[in-house]
């Protein structure tokens, strides 16, 4: 029996699945029909054609977040949403997510500031690991996610291998 108390008729947070590499024409079908969606992203650097570039990919590759009423809001043109595979659901129940956890994804996403392209030569700050706070020379990046840099170490250049994330361009 679907007897809508309070609790039920207050907007829940759930888990989407996008077809293969639709995401971003899911929320824009879902948004254009009236949802409240939340789809997070990050700015990442990829190396394309031979260049380093920032772009913006999904966290969650093919799946984003819809804000719906469980017993009140029309539910079933979700299904045939373009670029929806479909509702993630464990039997029958679809799978409600905590605000909370959408909260933490938006401040952690907010918090990490975008990573600009470095160029050999480059003064930068070491903001994360055992070397906070000592300024390197950013000599070539190693694969995507890694950066290697000269620091003053002993009254002699050393090299160290860290995150790409651990780092920022001195001011």
């Amino acid at each position: 029996m679907n007897c809508e108390t309070g609790a039920e008729a207050a907007p829940q947070w759930y888990l989407v699945q996008s077809k293969p590499r639709q995401a971003d024409r899911a929320e824009v079908n879902l948004v254009q029909q009236g949802y409240s969606v939340f789809h997070p992203q990050m700015m990442v650097e990829r190396i394309r054609r031979g260049r380093r570039m920032t772009v913006e990919e999904s966290l969650f590759p093919n799946y984003l977040f819809i804000r719906l009423r469980r017993w009140v809001d029309n539910w079933y043109p979700l299904r045939s949403t373009r670029g929806v595979a479909r509702l993630v659901a464990f039997g029958r129940e679809p799978l409600a997510v905590e605000d909370a956890m959408i909260e933490e994804i938006r401040r952690r996403l907010e918090a990490r500031p975008a990573q600009s392209s470095l160029s050999p030569g480059q003064k930068v700050e070491i903001i994360e690991g055992p070397f906070r706070g000592l300024e390197a020379i950013f000599k070539v990046h190693q694969g995507e996610r890694r950066a290697q840099l000269l620091i003053e170490l002993l009254h002699r250049q050393v090299t160290l291998t860290i995150p790409v994330a651990d780092i920022r361009r001195s001011a």
